[in-house]
C-alpha cells in the first residue's frame, strides 16, 4: 500500500466496469480498514463484483446491502406481510 497508494483509486475503475459505481471511500481506524460506499443495480451485480475482487486474495470483502429509508418505510406501511397476505387493519 505504502509502495502504490493510487492502487486504492485504480479498483474504482474495476467497478465501473462491473457496472457499479462508487459513491464514497474511507480510510477506517479499527476492525475495518477500508469502506466503499457503492451503487448497483442489483445484489447480483455486487456479488460478481465480491467474487472477482476477493478471489485474487488480497481483500476480504463484506456487504451489506442498503435499502433507502423512505422506500423502507413505504414497505413496513404495505399491507402485505412475508407469508401472511393480507393483514387485516382496524
Amino acid at each position: 500500500m505504502h509502495a502504490h497508494p493510487n492502487r486504492l483509486r485504480e479498483v474504482d475503475e474495476e467497478v465501473k466496469v462491473m457496472g457499479c459505481k462508487v459513491l464514497a471511500q474511507y480510510a477506517l481506524l479499527g476492525q475495518y480498514d477500508f469502506i466503499t460506499i457503492l451503487e448497483a443495480p442489483d445484489n447480483e451485480t455486487v456479488a460478481h463484483l465480491s467474487v472477482d475482487l476477493a478471489s485474487r486474495g488480497t481483500v476480504r470483502i463484506q456487504t451489506f446491502p442498503a435499502i433507502p429509508l423512505e422506500t423502507f418505510i413505504t414497505k413496513l406501511k404495505s399491507h402485505e406481510q412475508l407469508g401472511r397476505g393480507q393483514v387485516e387493519t382496524d
